[in-house]
This record gives structure tokens, C-alpha cells and sequence, in this order.
């Protein structure tokens, strides 16, 4: 469980470095994609699908039978397994039953029966909701609360305070509900060592002993510019920066520093961006290279916030500096949208920036009619789009708002797919 996460193993831990030299995989497509030339066709599928066998079992067939060809399974939803971990409680939905329903097993063997793809979509840094917190006591927000990302108004109250005390918890989580319009939940400290540890751990657990295509990530972010002003990453970031400063702007800080612990972030902020930044990337990079060395043709994906300036800026995910370096085999921008001219240049924008790495564009189906919906995958394709992938079988297939008899899936299939269906 999660107290595993204290013994840090340090040979792990240097293979977090920067791996200078290192080559990435020559420009055979995506190993393990299909050929260029074959659409993908994804369906992200929600965490609350996989917590019966019946309802997997359904879902496996409906999604290949409208023609889709693979699936991301959200396995990891909020600091939970939907899988059989080593390093993680399982949600309260399979809490006793873990031991003998396998949801990630049992859908690998579903699906490949079909020849659809599984990719296991593992959230990064976020890992509670705000209205229904963990109640496993070996959950990251119970065991571990010091290694919860802090916002900015809390960084002064909460830079002394003991993150055992009880309210150290509830500050955190008082502020994520006063700010729901870009606060999910609680995240995790992007520069901690043993967040890295743990994550790179997560996914090499499930690489080593399920047979997926793909690992996928999400939530690789901080939710916005106001965290992560933790106390380990201010002073994190004042030992980063303090060999790149001339003495006497070094001592001018040091001084500041004694009375206000923001004082290297608020005195340096280009420079604070970009330590948070590169703190991310660190963890792709390291967690990219850790999958090809073990399986060079699992693909690497990630879900990522379709303007890319906005995920620099203000989220700290430098998406396209990951395509740069060629840490990702395949983006996924969530160009979320009803509007077909913002998707368009989104994905478009996607497009330019890959080169030699995949796109998918993704599709909020919840935003979108039918009609939307076909018409954004007829852009993809227009574009020179790999694939789209689709958010969400859970929301396609369920009646409700938009979709009032639950066929949503079927008639985009329908529409979309027809003579293309494989």
C-alpha cells in the first residue's frame, strides 16, 4: 500500500535523472500502433464500468460492435487500483473483492478475444475527488498528506504546519471546493522523489504483469498557476535555482527568504514556471524510457489540454516540448468543444507540432449531437489525424441529457465508421 512509498530505492530513483544520450526509438511509426494508414478508433472508458464483470463484458461488445478498436480503461481513477496492485488500495466499489474479480485482467482478455487494443489510462496527480473523500486509511490522503500539492493562498499557513494535523487535510480540501471552476480534487507534489517513485512504480507494476498495448496518461498537470506551493517544493525550487544566481541576487533572496517562504517564487517567477514545468516533464521522460526498456511496443499516450499555451502556461504540462524529445508515441489533445472552428485549429495545431509522434484528436462527446460528433472525426481525418478517441463510452451508452434513449454511440458509429468499420 502506500507506506511502501517511505523506503525510496535509489537506483530507481537515479534513473529519474535526465537521461541525456538517450536516443529515442527510430521513426517506425509507434511501436505497437497500427500502420499509419489504419484509423484508430478509441473510447475512453470510466473507471465506474469496470466494477462489474457484466458490465465489462457489455461494453467489450458494444464497443466492437460499432466498430471501435480500442479501448483506455481508466485503471488508476483517484489513488486507487481498478486492477491488482502492489502500491495501491482498491476503490470502495471493489473493496473485498479485488482477490477474485480482476477488472483489468478480465477486460485485457475480452477485448484481445475481439482484436480491440487496451490501453490502461492511469491519472497522474490527481487523486481525490471533492465530494466523496478516500476511506481507506491507506489511501495517499490519509497516509500520506505531506505529499498533497498546496495552492498558493495556503502556502504561508500551511509552510510550518504539521501535515498530520487533521486541518492540514481539510485547508486543502476547503480551497479545491471553493475553486471547483479549475480544482478537481486534491493533486500530488509533481517534484517530490517518492511521488515520481510512486507513479514510475504504478506503471511498471502494470507493464511487468498485464498484457496491455498501451499505458496512457492523464491528469499529468498541476491543476492551475496557484499550486504547487507546497513546502517541499519551495524549497526544492530554492536549491534548483541557487547555483543559476549571482551571489549578490542570492543573498538579496536568502534574506527575503528568512521572513517569507514565497520568497524565491514571487522574486523569480519565469524561473519558478519553468522549475515546475520541468518537473513534470522529468516524469514523463523517465516513465517513457522505463516502458521501452522493458516493453518496446507497449505505446505511450497522453491526454492532454488541447491549447497548448494554456497547458504551458498555466497547467505545466509542456506538451509540445514532449514531442520535441519524442517522450510521448502518441497525443491525445482533449480538444473538448461543440465549436467545429476551435476543434479544428486545436487539432490542427496538434497535428503541426507531432511530426513524427501520433495525434488522436480527442472528442467531448457529452458537449457535442450526433451530428457534432461526426462532423469533428471527419476533421481529424481531414487534417491527417492518426485517430479520435471518444469521451465517453460511459456517457454514449447511458441515457440521459443529449441522449435520451442511450444510442449515442451506435448512430455515431453508424454515421461515422459504416463502410470504414473493420
Amino acid at each position: 500500500m502506500i507506506q511502501r512509498l517511505v523506503p525510496l530505492v535509489p537506483a530507481m530513483l537515479a534513473a529519474g535523472c535526465r537521461l541525456v544520450g538517450v536516443a529515442p526509438p527510430p521513426e517506425a511509426a509507434v511501436p505497437g500502433a497500427p500502420p499509419r494508414s489504419a484509423e484508430v478508433r478509441a473510447l475512453w472508458v470510466v473507471r465506474t464500468t469496470l466494477v462489474d464483470a457484466d458490465s465489462l463484458r457489455a461494453m467489450v461488445r458494444r464497443a466492437d460492435g460499432a466498430g471501435f478498436n480500442a479501448l483506455m480503461i481508466q485503471v488508476r481513477g483517484r489513488g486507487d487500483a481498478y486492477y491488482r496492485s502492489r502500491w495501491e488500495p482498491p476503490p470502495d466499489a471493489l473493496q473485498g473483492r479485488i482477490r477474485d474479480f480482476d477488472p483489468l485482467a478480465l477486460v485485457i482478455r475480452e477485448a484481445h478475444a475481439r482484436g480491440l487494443r487496451i490501453h490502461a489510462w492511469v491519472n497522474t496527480h490527481l487523486v481525490t475527488d471533492l465530494d466523496r473523500l478516500p476511506a481507506d486509511a491507506n489511501h495517499l490522503y490519509h497516509a500520506r498528506p505531506d505529499l498533497l500539492a498546496v495552492p498558493r493562498p495556503l502556502a504561508r499557513e500551511l509552510f510550518g504546519r504539521d501535515p498530520q494535523d487533521p486541518g492540514y487535510r481539510e485547508a486543502l480540501v476547503r480551497y479545491a471546493r471553493g475553486n471547483r471552476e479549475h480544482v478537481e480534487g486534491l493533486y500530488t507534489i509533481p517534484s517530490h522523489p517518492e511521488v515520481k517513485e510512486h507513479v514510475y512504480s504504478i506503471w511498471m507494476d502494470i507493464l511487468e504483469r498485464y498484457d496491455v498495448d498501451g499505458l496512457h496518461f492523464d491528469y499529468v498537470r498541476l491543476p492551475g498557476r496557484d499550486y504547487d506551493y507546497s513546502r517541499f517544493a519551495l524549497e526544492r525550487f530554492r536549491g534548483w535555482v541557487e547555483p543559476r544566481l549571482e551571489a549578490g541576487r542570492r543573498a538579496e533572496l536568502e534574506e527575503a527568504y528568512a521572513r517569507d517562504p514565497l520568497a524565491y517564487a514571487d522574486g523569480l517567477p519565469e524561473l519558478w514556471d519553468a522549475f515546475r514545468r520541468e518537473e513534470i516533464t522529468e516524469l514523463v521522460e523517465r516513465i517513457y524510457y522505463g516502458v521501452k526498456k522493458r516493453k518496446p511496443r507497449v505505446v505511450v499516450s497522453a491526454a492532454v489540454f488541447a491549447n497548448a499555451e494554456d497547458a504551458y502556461r498555466s497547467r505545466f504540462q509542456d506538451w509540445r516540448e514532449w514531442l520535441r524529445q519524442r517522450i510521448l508515441d502518441v497525443v491525445v489533445p482533449m480538444a473538448y468543444t461543440p465549436d467545429s472552428e476551435l476543434f479544428r485549429r486545436q487539432v490542427a495545431d496538434a497535428v503541426r507540432a507531432a511530426a513524427r509522434v501520433q495525434v488522436w484528436a480527442g472528442i467531448g462527446a457529452y458537449q457535442n449531437t450526433v451530428e457534432g460528433t461526426v462532423e469533428k472525426i471527419d476533421i481529424a481525418r481531414a487534417l491527417g489525424a492518426n485517430g479520435i478517441a471518444l469521451f465517453s463510452y460511459d456517457w454514449a451508452v447511458r441515457p440521459g441529457d443529449g441522449n435520451p434513449e442511450g444510442r449515442y454511440l451506435f448512430e455515431v458509429a453508424r454515421d461515422a465508421f459504416g463502410a470504414r468499420r473493420r
